[in-house]
């Protein structure tokens, strides 16, 4: 370790985040290396470290001979303090090594508040920030996740964009640079023969011209680059890397447990949810195997909690199967098995008993309307009665503590629909009082409500965001509806969710915009502890950039987009009409009952009659 590094440990907190060393994390002889990645992620350890894809991915690269994955995070307000005062540049986890060095620099960025931070990273890391003005083939900065999906405002600063799953086409993307730096290539050349690669998007080979109101005109592709970058799957998730051998934290992170990965994909089309779009198709992972890395992983790391993972889990078919084949193995183990991620309208009493063996958490839920009118516009597919039922069936079973989520700003969202939020909420507290089997326990409802923020390759990506001011009144008005003691209301900010707003929505002029707002101090803008809105007012004024532009405006549907080079897998077409059948308030049925004819089924050799 830096001598520096060993002397200012002491000064900031949680000094465990920086050292390194876990069980488990990979050390390799350098004499023995030819390529080295900083694996970066724009957030803290604690976060970092949760995130599934990190760890996939870490332990893909890592198993290629010749090539050393390094973990690096963004570090906390008083290490960066310490890192600058003490000259110490950003570094490896596991060698201790500044990362100015190493081949390839990416990002792993599941959101758009994680932007400022790669810029933080970068410069902490004494990394030209625009990626014109890195003119070799090293240090190559790319990135991937869910956030790049639109990844235009930090088109200026990132060589290559990863879109969709990284296991195949990161291991395709190291062997290239390698064939480069063995064989003299320039970057650019580098550069037009990774644009060739399936899934791989070069934001240098696509020029952008401009109406004069703002809007795009045309995407120019360049050097032969594609028209439409379509994205990388796994198709055979049995194939698939699994982190059985997963780092042991050596301070509590956020999700400090065996993450196992059920299935890929949601058959549902919640008309809001990017994730539920932009993950398609469905892809289950066997039963059995699910069962042996489960074991695995718990006999490996020691821990004592494993978490059933995936957009939707009690859609996964043999779900009951594989918590019966767990059953033993958790009893034994003194194993907790927790499933997130539950729908109200396939929740059990067979599913309850099989989870009241392990400690009663709470439960959660995701209504995330009110009505039953504005459930429909947003294709959630679960009334009220699935609700109350499956709320039913955990009081009856001893569960006390439930959670509610709901958004605000829906499209064709009215205070009736707001004002049924608080109704959902008493009827819980009455179906508690139905079938509670203890009433001495009591009862906690946390009711949870985020602001809508429309996102790129969803149905409602045309849509507005509603203002911050009439965010703001609608919480007023369900805060007020809400009277009973035994339910607690939270609600998200408004200033950060009209940024993401902003930033999920932009384009490239929104370039400078970030750029100078981390010359401002916008550094870890996804705490809260950092984040200043007013930072960014004068961002967005000093560079003559208005952001109502694009959060609060309706796009038509022959606007071209700022993503319109990306290829989801799903067609905009299918889009657009989940559109009209929101407004019209029509459900559409999930993909496992009907095939909607979205096209995703062709990435894995499917037909799809678009």
């Amino acid at each position: 370790m830096d001598k520096r590094l060993e002397r200012i440990l002491p000064r900031v907190q949680k000094p465990a985040r920086y050292t390194g060393g876990e069980y488990n994390a990979v050390m390799k002889d350098k004499a023995q290396v030819d390529t080295r990645v900083a694996f970066c992620f724009p957030d803290t350890y604690e976060i970092g470290m949760s995130n599934l894809g990190m760890r996939i991915l870490y332990g893909v690269m890592n198993e290629m001979d010749g090539v050393w994955c390094e973990r690096v995070f963004a570090p906390w307000g008083d290490m960066e303090e310490e890192m600058r005062k003490n000259d110490i540049p950003l570094f490896g986890l596991e060698s201790g090594d500044p990362i100015t060095n190493f081949d390839i620099v990416a990002f792993s960025v599941g959101y758009e508040m994680a932007f400022p931070a790669i810029l933080n990273m970068l410069d902490l890391a004494n990394i030209p920030l625009h990626a014109s003005e890195r003119e070799g083939l090293t240090p190559l900065v790319i990135a991937g996740g869910t956030a790049m999906y639109n990844a235009e405002p930090m088109a200026d600063f990132i060589d290559i964009i990863s879109l969709g799953e990284g296991e195949y086409v990161t291991v395709a993307l190291i062997e290239l640079h390698r064939k480069a730096r063995r064989e003299g290539w320039s970057k650019h050349e580098f550069l037009v023969a990774a644009s060739k690669i399936k899934g791989l998007y070069v934001p240098s080979l696509y020029d952008i011209k401009y109406h004069d109101d703002g809007t795009i005109e045309e995407i120019i592709p360049l050097e032969g680059a594609p028209i439409q970058v379509q994205k990388r799957i796994v198709e055979d998730m049995d194939k698939s890397y699994f982190p059985v051998k997963t780092i042991v934290p050596s301070t509590e992170i956020v999700q400090d447990r065996v993450t196992l990965e059920l299935f890929r994909g949601c058959i549902r089309g919640c008309r809001f949810c990017q994730a539920g779009y932009v993950y398609r198709p469905v892809r289950n992972r066997g039963k059995d195997l699910c069962l042996e890395y489960c074991i695995d992983s718990c006999n490996d790391s020691g821990y004592q909690e494993v978490t059933l993972s995936s957009l939707s889990t009690s859609d996964y078919p043999p779900l009951t199967e594989l918590c019966d084949d767990l059953e033993n193995f958790c009893a034994e183990r003194h194993v907790n098995l927790s499933l997130p991620s539950l729908r109200a309208d396939n929740f059990s009493m067979e599913l309850m008993q099989r989870l009241a063996k392990g400690r009663k958490t709470g439960l959660t839920f995701a209504p995330e309307a009110g009505s039953q009118r504005l459930r429909d516009v947003i294709n959630k597919n679960v009334t009220l009665d699935d609700l109350l039922q499956s709320c039913r069936t955990a009081f009856a079973g001893g569960y006390s503590a439930v959670k509610l989520y709901f958004m605000l700003g829906l499209p064709t969202e009215t205070d009736e629909d707001v004002l049924a939020i608080a109704d959902v909420a008493a009827r819980v507290m009455h179906a508690w009082r139905e079938s509670a089997q203890n009433k001495q326990r009591g009862i906690r409802i946390t009711v949870s409500t985020s602001y809508f923020v429309p996102k790129p390759h969803t149905a409602f990506q045309w849509e507005p965001q509603i203002t911050r001011e009439e965010y703001e009144r609608r919480v007023k008005l369900l805060r007020e509806a809400i009277t009973t003691k035994t339910v607690t209301y939270n609600w998200h900010d408004g200033e950060t969710s009209f940024l993401e707003a902003v930033l999920a929505r932009g384009d490239r002029k929104l370039g400078k915009v970030l750029e100078t707002a981390w010359r401002k101090g916008a550094h870890l803008d996804t705490w809260d502890d950092y984040f200043d809105l007013s930072r960014w007012e004068e961002a967005f004024e000093e560079c003559g950039v208005d952001p109502a532009f694009y959060a609060y405006r309706q796009r038509e549907r022959s606007e071209v987009m700022p993503w319109a080079m990306i290829d989801s897998g799903v067609h905009t077409g299918y889009l657009w009409r989940e559109r009209e059948r929101a407004f019209e308030g029509v459900a559409t049925p999930d993909c496992r009952t009907h095939c909607n004819a979205c096209g995703a089924n062709c990435l894995v050799g499917g037909k799809c009659d678009v």
